[in-house]
């Protein structure tokens, strides 16, 4: 197994990047990891060297990626909540665009070619088509995606002028948890769907909304792709191999290619579980989508990348096992 040189994992204290900095020191690999800590959790570093800090100090960018002779970097420190960009779009601007400018000169300037973007569908905005391919338009609504789109443009840019190699992953839904148990889905407040529904189900939270049972979907509630965290990893790591081997940046999507409905995944939780929980009816929330589900044909072709855990059942039972571990550890009750 040939190595892939010494990696700066930034954001690597979060959900996917503590998963990502496993997956890596599984393999062997020597493992920095940057974080601010303002949303990651320092209990989720389990390997590797952690240097706590911000992309908005370019002087330690500067230290880290000469000091630790970084080779390629893989960023996960972008802000995430599409809500919360409306409300604050500077912090979104700042942290996701202006940070990632930071990174990318700091990279520029100690040699680094090679980069790894945790983009999101969010990229397209809203879907003119099922499922949603490469080459459907990208014109984001809300500045959330347009971070993200703005990131991967400024990414194309950086390659012309600086020869930085990248590969964008757009994800859909992110879910699921560690199979092994040690890691999983902590944000604080929880807004996405499985976790607050397995929170639900443990009693750190007193009942699930669902947003809208009208759509035009089979049983009327929103339809969405999961992807297991593991198997975003996994495309992550085939990117930078695939940089390593054939450097030419490019931009995919990551899902499985199925949706499940907002209905359906409570009612699995219900079956993994054994255990009934509130759930309440709310109007539609603006902006939510009938349907998101991904075309990930171009990443299992240019990546050649398979999901290991497509099965909704399979990623919440890895949630819920990562939920009882949070009960377990007395954590307290679900904000938000």
């Amino acid at each position: 197994m040939s190595r892939l040189g010494n990696i700066l994992v930034v954001g690597g204290a979060g959900y996917v990047g503590s998963h990502m900095v496993k997956l890596l020191l599984d393999r062997g690999e020597r493992v920095v990891i940057l974080d601010d800590l303002s949303t990651g959790h320092a209990d989720a570093i389990i390997g590797g060297e952690f240097v706590q800090g911000s992309l908005a100090d370019r002087g330690l960018l500067k230290d880290v990626l000469r000091r630790h002779r970084v080779e390629a970097v893989m960023h996960f420190a972008s802000c995430i909540e599409v809500g919360e960009s409306v409300l604050d779009p500077g912090k979104y601007y700042r942290n996701n665009v202006a940070n990632t400018l930071n990174l990318l000169d700091g990279m520029v300037e100690a040699g680094v070619r090679r980069f790894i973007f945790s983009s999101s569908a969010a990229v397209y905005g809203d879907p003119q088509r099922i499922p949603l391919g490469e080459d459907h338009p990208t014109a984001p609504v809300n500045p959330y995606g347009r971070t993200k789109l703005m990131v991967e443009q400024v990414l194309e840019d950086y390659d012309r002028a600086h020869g930085v190699k990248s590969v964008s992953l757009r994800y859909f839904n992110a879910a699921g948890a560690d199979p092994g148990g040690k890691l999983g889905e902590r944000h604080e407040p929880e807004s996405h769907l499985i976790p607050r529904i397995l929170q639900s189900a443990s009693g750190r939270r007193d009942g699930v909304a669902v947003y809208g049972t009208d759509y035009d979907t089979p049983d009327g509630t929103c339809v969405r792709d999961y992807i297991h965290v593991a198997d975003l990893c996994d495309a992550h790591l085939a990117g930078l191999q695939r940089l390593a081997s054939a450097p030419k940046s490019l931009a995919v999507n990551l899902g499985n290619g199925s949706g499940f409905s907002v209905r359906e995944v409570i009612e699995t939780a219900r079956r993994v579980t054994g255990r009934d929980f509130p759930v309440r009816h709310e109007p539609r929330r603006a902006g939510d989508a009938p349907r998101l589900v991904a075309d990930a044909a171009l990443a299992r072709t240019l990546l050649g990348w398979n999901p290991r855990y497509p099965q909704l059942q399979t990623i919440i039972e890895h949630a819920w096992r990562w939920e009882l571990e949070m009960v377990k550890r007395g954590s307290p009750r679900a904000a938000g």
